[in-house]
């Protein structure tokens, strides 16, 4: 991709799934990425990882609560201490505990809300008025076609991620005067550590997704590896004129 090379990326939730994949890509094209993760083991492997890979650029692990604002303030500006300023914010990390919305309450309902839309809110506070001092940058914000349509036994954490689309939406307008670009990309079903803890292993739960296959015109669940490739490009130079998008990468189980 064009633009990233020595380039500055945050990208939250890096240590395990979609976020490690998308840390190593941009890593591969020669971004310095800051991975934040609140498992700092995690982290660390992930930047062992890439370095084993020989990977263009370099990973840099940081722990950080992005729940917590001035955490986040305070990891930030580590990171543009450290790194140099950033180029590119990659709001990745989500969470989720799956259940019919009538069985569930205010506590764990709080949870959801803090980490799939405070936290990405948070990242945007800290991150977005630097690149507005800087007039450039690019934000990729990583919500769910939960949010776009909706999905049974996850309506908090759909409603989050509709938040964070309508909120990458107006941030676009509000910070396109600033030269920075903001977009939302939108996973389908995806086969990761989030979803074996949920889904469970073994027999009946390789049945559960297969099932789930059938009904995604590709007729299989996505990989980590489908994403990265349209977030380094979102980040690139050849997406210059991209802004206020909500991409969905669903191998076809949502078309609009």
């Amino acid at each position: 991709m064009k633009g990233l090379t020595g380039k500055v990326a945050i990208v939250t939730g890096g240590g395990s799934g979609i976020g490690e994949a998308i840390v190593l890509r941009l890593a591969e094209e020669g971004c310095k990425v800051a991975l934040f993760d609140i498992n700092s083991d995690a982290a660390a492997a992930v930047a062992e990882k890439s370095r084993a890979a020989g990977a263009a650029g370099s990973v840099s692990p940081y722990v950080a609560d992005i729940t917590n604002l001035e955490a986040v303030e305070a990891a930030v500006e580590k990171v543009e201490s450290e790194l140099g300023p950033v180029w590119m914010l990659v709001n990745n990390a989500g969470w989720d505990q799956p259940a019919p919305f009538l069985s569930t309450g205010p506590e764990l309902w709080q949870k959801i809300v803090n980490l799939n839309l405070f936290g990405p809110i948070n990242l945007h506070a800290a991150v977005c008025k630097r690149m507005a001092e800087r007039n450039e940058g690019r934000v990729v914000n990583v919500a769910s076609d939960a949010g776009r349509v909706g999905t049974s036994n996850e309506a908090v954490y759909s409603a989050c991620k509709g938040g964070t689309i309508a909120f990458s939406k107006s941030m676009a307008r509000e910070l396109a005067r600033n030269n920075i670009l903001v977009n939302a990309v939108c996973p389908g079903p995806t086969d990761t550590p989030a979803m074996a803890a949920v889904a469970g292993t073994g027999p009946e739960a390789e049945k559960w997704k297969q099932s789930m296959a059938r009904g995604i015109p590709l007729r299989r669940m996505a990989q980590p590896e489908d994403y990265p490739g349209m977030i380094a490009f979102l980040g690139s130079d050849d997406a210059g004129y991209i802004t206020g998008q909500a991409i969905s990468i669903s191998g076809g189980l949502t078309m609009s």
